[in-house]
């Protein structure tokens, strides 16, 4: 497996047939489910190569991407079809995002037992090679990135913090984006 984006076989095929559209927008593809149950969502996450996006971004894609789905029609049923970002707490599915996420807490799962175990939590390390380095309680460790069944971010103050100064050093976020505190003098009595 080289990466985590598309994990079952409908999911790659999905996959495959939309990645060129998204890449030729100029975003990259985060992650693709296809979930059924009381109702069928496709839900994909994208970005771009520097990381971000807008809600103005997702809609182009969702439109581009209906076209192609409209034509090829690999999904028999009805479906929605959800296009967002990945979220602060975002899931890693490319080697790539273990190093832009060096130093921040992630939860990782793995196929088979590693030492009698198959979560981790911890901070990312980086990459060597094709091994995610994790500190955790014992020490750093390096797991084979085709082990890994699931990555995440964990949602931390630090995670936030930075992910607000990115947004605002990107300009994509401003103060009065926000409403007024409001404070007061008088104490409680």
């Amino acid at each position: 497996m080289s990466d985590l984006i598309a994990t079952s076989a409908i999911d790659r095929r999905l996959a495959n047939i939309i990645t060129p559209t998204i890449e030729g927008m100029g975003y990259e593809l985060v992650r693709l489910r296809l979930m059924t149950g009381k109702r069928t969502t496709l839900q994909i996450m994208a970005e771009r190569p520097e990381g971000g996006i807008e809600v103005d971004d997702c809609a182009k894609i969702s439109t581009a991407i209906s076209a192609v789905l409209d034509v090829e029609d690999p999904i028999g049923d009805e479906y929605a079809l959800e296009v967002s970002s990945p979220g602060i707490d975002r899931p890693l599915t490319r080697l790539k995002d273990f190093e832009t996420f060096n130093g921040y807490q992630a939860k990782l799962l793995t196929s088979e037992l590693i030492d009698g175990r198959k979560r981790f939590s911890g901070e990312l390390r980086g990459v060597e090679g094709n091994e995610i380095l994790i500190e955790i309680p014992e020490g750093t460790i390096g797991l084979n990135f085709d082990w890994l069944v699931e990555a995440k971010l964990l949602l931390t103050d630090d995670l936030i913090k930075e992910m607000l100064k990115a947004r605002k050093d990107a300009g994509t976020l401003k103060t009065q984006d926000f409403d007024e505190i409001e404070t007061s003098d008088k104490e409680e009595e």
